[in-house]
């Protein structure tokens, strides 16, 4: 197709955006993308539709919760140099979480002659992409208006190429704000999308389908199969019918919380004779227990036990970032997409199953079963404890915020309570959780992200929020009540960055300090935050703080009630132990 132009450069990326079916930008006002700003406006009619963010940091980190809801990208924009080393961050998380995210730059302009005296001296760099290039896919500065649609192109593609992950285009402000010469072809979505999924080596499969049959105890690790949703089935149907025990790593929601085989939070792991990994993105910290004082890991898998892995192996790992631990030896690794793979362990186990095999695999399935439902009275137990103290613990809470949504079509966000939500809500299936929460200062934009995409469904959507982390980016709260996007928050607030408190702890244990004195530097007290106060002034219904449990119901039901009639975000400020 060829589109012509009478108007500006930014219009044709604006029509590049349309054409490939993007919903949605996030975005933080910058000059350097101006020309940009009005064709989304005026040209484009606000479509995709604005979403104004307090900081470029929100802004990606929306684009990257949004994308783990709905498996589609949405762009976030960024200013030149600055707005774009706010928005690292952001843009390394969606790189580690395997989200496809388009990040938009702008600079210059790159012609000396045409910049403004030094704010675009200073807010131009050569080449942009280099601050970010080592945790993005791809990234791209395109000179002329030819090269636009090309880049663009390319770039949607490579983001959507699973490994999935964010990619960088930048877009020269002369090339944003001049007019356009005639003629433009556009490319067809159709004809540059993905490639197919990868799929195994059919006799590698094979063999898998052997040991998986022939396991006293296999149990099945995996992390991101979720990303395509019709896999969880899959495992589902993979692990009933060989028995085996299926620990998922919460990377997305890959097996139903309360399915019998699921043996995420037991001690099953030593007994296995066989672990197979899917789409495990480092198989070798799952494998071992750490002693966080020593550094020292040992092994939890017996003498013998074979390990086989089905994913992408080392094709997204880079040299700068060393997101991984060591080298794990496994006795067959086949590359491919799990979501073309598992269907097809899938038929080649059945084929082999004949009665005998069919005995061995009930056997399984009981030995399986009798584990989680042991961990699970454990849990229910254990949730009890304490369960009248005030501040309250935080599987009281995640009791009481289950009990007060359960009624309801809910999806969760990203925290779980250390794990508490995980443990004792029934999670059916990926459309009720988005995955794990990620770094300090990430949790808030990516839980707005995954309300964005719910937005207007009727979706009760519910971030269990840590104080420490909204703290980092409390303004992002605005974008909620401007943008219309109703998000139930439940504090999780210990008032503390605990996570580091605790290893200061260890530290002073190890080193005969005092303990007394791990609080400096970590508590968030003295004066705590207001955070139902902060809430209100940015256009929120809130409550808090709330010490005591029994008062979590109520007002979860007050809460509720707001956001169904009113359609406004909510946020309860729920005060907790440590632990």
């Amino acid at each position: 197709m060829v589109k012509q132009y009478s108007k500006y450069g930014s219009d044709l990326v604006v029509d590049l955006l349309q054409r490939y079916g993007i919903e949605y930008v996030s975005l933080n006002p910058g000059s350097s993308f101006r020309g940009l700003h009005d064709s989304l406006v005026n040209y484009g009619g606000n479509r995709p539709e604005i979403i104004e963010c307090p900081h470029e940091e929100v802004a990606v980190a929306m684009a990257h919760g949004y994308a783990k809801a709905t498996g589609k990208p949405m762009a976030a924009i960024v200013h030149n140099v600055v707005g774009l080393l706010h928005a690292t961050m952001a843009i390394y998380y969606a790189y580690l979480d395997r989200v496809p995210v388009i990040v938009i730059g702008a600079t210059g302009p790159m012609d000396t002659a045409r910049r403004r005296p030094h704010i675009d001296w200073i807010h131009t760099a050569v080449v942009q992409g280099n601050a970010v290039r080592d945790y993005v896919k791809w990234d791209d500065q395109p000179f002329s208006a030819e090269a636009v649609p090309d880049s663009f192109a390319r770039a949607y593609r490579v983001a959507m190429t699973e490994p999935r992950g964010p990619v960088y285009l930048c877009y020269d402000v002369s090339f944003q704000e001049d007019p356009l010469p005639g003629g433009i072809a556009l490319p067809d979505p159709a004809r540059t999308a993905p490639p197919t999924p990868l799929q195994a080596e059919q006799g590698a499969l094979g063999r898998l389908a052997d040991w998986l049959v022939q396991a006293d105890l296999p149990i099945i690790l995996t992390e991101y199969i979720a990303r395509v949703p019709g896999s969880v089935a899959a495992l589902v149907e993979l692990a009933e019918l060989v028995g085996a025990g299926v620990v998922d790593l919460n990377g997305r929601l890959n097996f139903p919380t309360r399915h019998a085989l699921n043996v995420t939070h037991g001690d099953l792991l030593p007994e296995a004779d066989l672990v197979l990994a899917l789409d495990v993105s480092d198989l070798y910290g799952e494998l071992t227990r750490l002693d966080r004082v020593s550094r020292r890991t040992e092994y939890l898998t017996r003498q013998g036990c074979r390990l086989a892995e089905i994913g992408f192996g080392d094709l997204q790992i880079g040299g700068w970032s060393q997101a991984f631990q060591k080298l794990q030896e496994v006795d067959l690794s086949i590359l491919a997409d799990t979501a073309v793979a598992l269907p097809e362990v899938v038929r080649l186990c059945r084929q082999r199953l004949d009665g005998a095999g069919e005995r061995r695999a009930a056997e399984r399935r009981r030995r399986v079963e009798a584990a989680h439902h042991a961990a699970m009275r454990a849990w229910e137990i254990d949730a009890h404890a304490d369960w009248d103290a005030q501040p309250m613990t935080p599987a009281r809470l995640a009791s009481e915020v289950w009990e007060g949504i359960k009624g309801e079509d809910w999806v969760l966000t990203a925290g779980t309570l250390n794990d508490w939500a995980l443990r004792l809500w029934d999670m059916e299936g990926p459309h009720r959780h988005a995955g794990r929460s990620l770094g300090t200062a990430t949790q808030i934009g990516i839980s707005l992200g995954v309300a964005l995409a719910h937005r207007g469904s009727g979706k009760l959507v519910v971030d269990l929020q840590p104080d420490g982390d909204l703290l980092f980016d409390a303004s992002a709260l605005w974008v909620a009540a401007h943008h219309q996007i109703p998000m139930l928050a439940v504090m999780y607030n210990n008032r503390a960055y605990y996570n580091d408190w605790d290893h200061q702890i260890r530290i002073a244990k190890a080193r005969g300090t005092d303990e007394a004195k791990a609080y400096l530097g970590m508590e968030i007290d003295n004066p705590p935050p207001d955070f139902a106060g902060l809430a209100r002034s940015f256009g929120w219904y809130a409550e808090g703080p709330i010490t005591d449990p029994r008062e979590v119901g109520p007002a979860l039901q007050r809460a509720i009630h707001v956001i169904k009639t009113e359609g406004r975000p909510a946020l309860l400020d729920t005060v907790t132990r440590f632990r």
